[in-house]
């Protein structure tokens, strides 16, 4: 493994965090928050420093990298960009150690949303900021990894070939530039036009700025410890909805909304992610429960984001619980199982079924009904994320259960943990102090964050190589 090669692309990662840091002197400045202007100075020195430092280090070295360390890259990724996160909520005046500041960095790098913070109402407003910030620079780079990396055709477990996926074409460094501008001007347009809609429709410019960093990348992260403070109208709720339905939808959707030979080809899955969607409102529906919030609600939980206006007294959770799980597109900031690896397993166990029943049946292997078959690849990686999931579940349960929070908080703990979906009231979980854990259960979540984004497999692959060079 060459770690010249990985730190080139590593230092790339350093710079949009001194940018954040850049934007939050700015913004401490221009407000008069001087009490908490040094700690982003520090992070914009050392992120910089750092940066050029493993630029030069990997300067000289070749380009190509092959997938394992690729995905290396990406855990180094997340590793030291969480420490430089981190930074500024170590040196605040909050007395924060140093282990609850990488769980609140990794929280908001993987979009999960979990924080040791009890009051948000009462934090410097920097540091607010600066948590959506980090919800949105880690959604884009999860966007990255997922369009560039984990599209590899050797080990493309994250099947993104099976719906849009852009250009596709990484065979040159230039190709590589303009998909990673092309993603960069995507997301930030979506950002702008969330951010645009909410500030229209009454939300205060502040409140606007930090939900839109966190509908964008399906964060958990709020200005103020209560949505209902912030969306309380239906026009601003049917926003809530519209920005969840864009972050759980294939990420080019909106961009090929009007071209209609792309949206019936190759977004059959998105279709099918919007259905579920009017069926899972039904069901709750006709259980006695009505009006936006229970939209907000379902597609949340498609998001995995887990913001809610429902409250705690709901008897719903487990049902909540079951669509996290499902996720949304394989190609949006969601995580999960993702409804087309569900779907690959149920058709192939009803064909097997049917060709027992009568052995001259014509097998039907078609994605969705599209010209996109299913594979004997897709089925074993289908089931081997299946199998991982719960063998995820199983660990991080175990690991938790420890700790004095009970067998289904630790359950349900873990099923959010996977999802990176926010400990909401939607699923009875609000009242849990991440503060209050044991070190070891604060290390595991810190852990399965990361591998509720990127998949158990990745870690098995490298080691793999490590302990099998081949």
């Amino acid at each position: 493994m060459n770690f010249k090669r990985i730190s080139f692309y590593l230092s790339l990662f350093c710079f949009p965090v001194s940018f954040l840091s850049f934007i939050n002197i700015l913004y401490a400045s221009y407000f008069d928050f001087f009490l908490s202007i040094n700690t982003y100075f520090i992070t914009l020195l050392i992120s910089f420093s750092l940066g050029l430092c493993l630029l030069f280090f990997g300067k000289d070295s070749e380009k190509n990298i092959n997938f394992i360390e690729q995905l290396t890259l990406i855990i180094c990724t997340y590793v030291l960009i969480s420490i430089l996160i981190s930074i500024p909520f170590y040196l605040s005046n909050y007395q924060v150690t140093f282990l609850d500041s990488i769980f609140e960095s990794i929280s908001g790098l993987t979009g999960t949303g979990f924080t040791i913070f009890k009051d948000i109402k009462y934090l410097d407003p920097t540091l607010i900021l600066w948590r959506s910030s980090s919800q949105w620079i880690g959604g884009l780079f999860f966007l990255f990894f997922l369009l560039i990396i984990f599209s590899n055709k050797s080990f493309n477990y994250k099947m993104t070939n099976l719906t849009y996926s852009g250009e596709n074409n990484f065979n040159s460094e230039d190709n590589i530039k303009d998909n990673l501008l092309r993603i960069f001007i995507i997301y930030s347009i979506l950002s702008i036009v969330i951010l645009s809609l909410l500030n229209l429709s009454g939300v205060r410019l502040f409140n606007s700025l930090n939900l839109s960093m966190t509908l964008i990348s399906g964060g958990g992260f709020l200005p103020i410890g209560d949505l209902g403070k912030i969306i309380s109208t239906n026009f601003q709720k049917i926003i809530l909805i519209f920005s969840f339905i864009v972050s759980l939808v294939n990420f080019y959707l909106p961009f090929n909304i009007f071209n209609k030979n792309i949206l019936i080809k190759d977004h059959r899955e998105d279709f099918y992610l919007l259905m579920l969607s009017i069926i899972f409102c039904c069901l709750i529906y006709f259980n006695d429960y009505t009006g936006l919030d229970i939209i907000v609600s379902v597609t949340s939980s498609l998001a995995n984001s887990g913001l809610t206006l429902m409250k705690s007294d709901n008897n719903l959770s487990l049902y909540f619980l079951l669509i996290t799980i499902i996720g949304g597109s394989l190609i949006s900031n969601t995580s999960g199982i993702k409804i087309t690896r569900f779907y690959i397993l149920l058709k192939i166990t009803s064909l097997e079924i049917i060709k027992l029943i009568s052995p001259n049946s014509i097998i039907n292997k078609t994605i969705f009904g599209s010209d996109k078959k299913i594979s004997e690849d897709h089925v074993k990686i289908s089931f081997l994320i299946f199998i991982s999931f719960f063998l995820s579940l199983f660990i991080l349960s175990s690991f938790l259960v420890v700790d004095n929070i009970g067998f289904e908080k630790s359950f349900k703990l873990s099923i959010l943990t996977l999802t990176n979906t926010v400990n909401s009231e939607m699923f009875n979980m609000q009242n849990l102090n991440f503060i209050n854990l044991l070190t070891s259960s604060k290390i595991s979540l810190i852990l399965f964050m990361i591998i509720g984004k990127i998949e158990l497999i990745s870690f098995f692959l490298i080691f793999k190589k490590i302990l099998f060079k081949d």
